[in-house]
Parts: structure tokens; C-alpha cells; sequence
């Protein structure tokens, strides 16, 4: 019985065209349309028209105030031939994503992993507590607060205390400590919607797969997680991925807020700050939605390559 509305779909498809078809299935469908088109909308406004936007942009001299002038490929040339303050900028921002977007990934998901087998009520609670940092604006002033760069300082007070150091450590003015204390505090406020969407996942998953994955051989709990756990939740692995990459690269409120704009040396300035620097303090647009085109690039194939590796999992 199931088959045989498939064929009369199947023979209508024919006799009809491929648009008529859709403006048939559009039609059919009109009420979730409906439903949707205030979403789409403001996507489409604040999303995919600023993306479009920026392209076109990139190809132009723009200060705001005058009509922009086509310039080619010019901003792109001197992005990355002649702005050696990019380059840093570039180095900073993959070292960044390279620690921080797969610890925070693999942090969450152990977490949530962890935390997913205690019980309902204590559940709750240690939830709370882990995603607490990553939505408290407290964060900053409790590490600036650890690191200040006076003996007032918790961890330089400490160290003078047991004699380690004599004078107090300018942390995040010193371009040897400014990078290493950015990635910690990162990863510190990293649990965010990654984490819970894994413990949502895990959650998820159909428990009698557990039963059958018994009977056909599944040993032990590792085994249980890449052939059982791990597919059954791609759509929330690959969720906390785009969100660990996109945090990853777009970090710089890390740094502006602990180390200033722009940071000493440039030691920990990134992609984000280049185009804040040029967009928001130089107004020069067009060069800036250079800057962001080659940063939407980047995140767009990073993307693209986790996708990839998830389609491997439990495979």
C-alpha cells in the first residue's frame, strides 16, 4: 500500500514541469510557508544581504560618505602583500582556532558526556554550574582581577608570597603572557551552546539502540559511543561544531577585554580586530569588508572540512 502513492506521484511528476510541480507543492504547503516567511525575511535582511553586501564592497574604495570607486582585486593585493599587521593578525587568529575551537569542542562534549550520567537532579545543578561562565559578564573582571599587574593581584601576590618572583608581572601587558592567558580564559567560558546541545543530544538517543548494539557485538562503552552515541546525535555535534569555529575565529572580545585594543605588540591581535580597526575606527569600508570576506572564507571552509570529518563518525 505504501508504494502505490509513490507511483501516482511518480506519474503526475511527469505531467507536469519541474516549476509547475513546485508551485504545486508551494501552494499545497502554503500554511507552513506562511509560518516561515517572518524568519526567512529577517535572515535574509540582517544575514544574507550584509554578506552580499560585503562582497560587492571589497571590490571598492568606500569611506561612507563618498560613492564607492572600484578598485578590483587592490584591497585583497595589499590585504595580504603589503598589511603586515594582517599577516600577524592571520598567524594570531589560527593559533587561536587551532587550540581553542577543538578543545572547547572536545571539552564540551566530554562534559556533557560526563554530566549526562549522573542523576536528574544533580544534573541540573552541575549543568548550571558549567554553563554559568560562558553567559556571566563577571568573567572578565575575575581573571583581570587574578592577573592584575600590581602585588595586589592574586597569583602575583601569591607568587611574592613564596618568593618565585620579586616584582610584580604586568600579565596581559606583557607580550610573553598575553596569548597563553587569552586561550585559558577561552576556554574558561567556552561551555557555552555547544555544551548544551550535546547534553540535549545525548539526552536524545534512543535507548533500545543500546539493546540492539548488544545483541550485534557492541563490548563496551567505547564502542557503545562511536557506533551508537556519536551517530545518533550528528546534528548536535555538527550544531557545537559551526559554534566552536565560529568562536574560535571571532575570539576578540577575549582580548579587548582583558588586554585593551590594541593589545601590546599586537601579540594577541587577531582578524576580528583588524577589521573593528578599519571598519569601526578608519571607516575604511571598503578595505575592512575585505578583511571580512577573507575571514568569512575561512570560516565557511573550515566548516565545510568538520562536516566532512563528522560524516565519518560511526562509519
Amino acid at each position: 500500500m505504501s508504494k502505490k502513492p509513490t507511483g501516482q506521484k511518480a506519474v503526475a511528476r511527469k505531467d507536469m514541469t519541474y516549476r509547475q510541480w513546485i508551485w504545486k507543492e508551494m501552494k499545497r504547503n502554503k500554511v507552513a510557508y506562511l509560518l516561515i516567511a517572518p524568519y526567512v525575511l529577517i535572515f535574509t535582511l540582517f544575514t544574507i544581504v550584509p554578506v552580499v553586501l560585503s562582497l560587492v564592497i571589497s571590490f571598492t574604495n568606500f569611506n561612507m560618505l563618498q560613492w564607492p570607486d572600484f578598485v578590483g582585486l587592490d584591497n585583497f593585493i595589499n590585504l595580504f602583500f603589503a598589511d603586515d599587521i594582517f599577516l600577524i593578525a592571520c598567524k594570531n587568529t589560527l593559533i587561536f582556532a587551532a587550540i581553542v575551537g577543538p578543545a572547547s569542542y572536545l571539552m564540551s562534549f566530554l562534559v556533557a558526556w560526563f554530566i549526562n550520567e549522573l542523576p536528574p537532579r544533580i544534573r541540573s545543578i552541575i549543568t548550571l554550574i558549567f554553563y554559568a561562565p560562558s553567559i556571566s559578564g563577571q568573567v572578565y573582571m575575575i581573571w583581570g582581577t587574578l592577573f592584575s599587574a600590581d602585588s595586589y593581584g592574586w597569583i602575583n601576590a601569591t607568587l611574592m608570597e613564596f618568593g618565585m618572583i620579586t616584582d610584580p608581572i604586568t600579565w596581559f601587558q606583557d607580550a610573553n603572557y598575553v596569548m597563553p592567558l587569552c586561550i585559558v580564559v577561552a576556554l574558561w567560558t567556552s561551555l557555552g551552546h555547544a555544551f548544551l546541545s550535546f547534553i540535549a543530544g545525548l539526552q536524545g538517543v534512543d535507548r533500545s539502540l543500546y539493546e540492539a548494539g548488544a545483541v550485534d557485538g557492541v563490548k563496551n562503552r567505547w564502542q557503545e559511543l562511536w557506533y551508537i552515541t556519536l551517530p545518533s546525535m550528528r546534528p548536535q555535534l555538527m550544531f557545537g561544531a559551526v559554534m566552536a569555529i565560529t568562536n574560535s575565529f571571532g575570539f576578540g572580545g577575549v582580548v579587548t577585554a582583558l588586554c585593551g585594543f590594541p593589545s601590546v605588540d599586537y601579540a594577541a591581535h587577531t582578524i576580528m580586530h583588524h577589521l573593528e580597526d578599519y571598519g569601526g575606527s578608519r571607516y575604511e569600508i571598503g578595505y575592512s569588508s575585505a578583511i571580512a570576506v577573507v575571514l568569512f572564507a575561512v570560516m565557511v571552509g573550515s566548516n565545510m572540512l568538520v562536516k566532512k570529518l563528522l560524516s565519518k563518525v560511526g562509519s
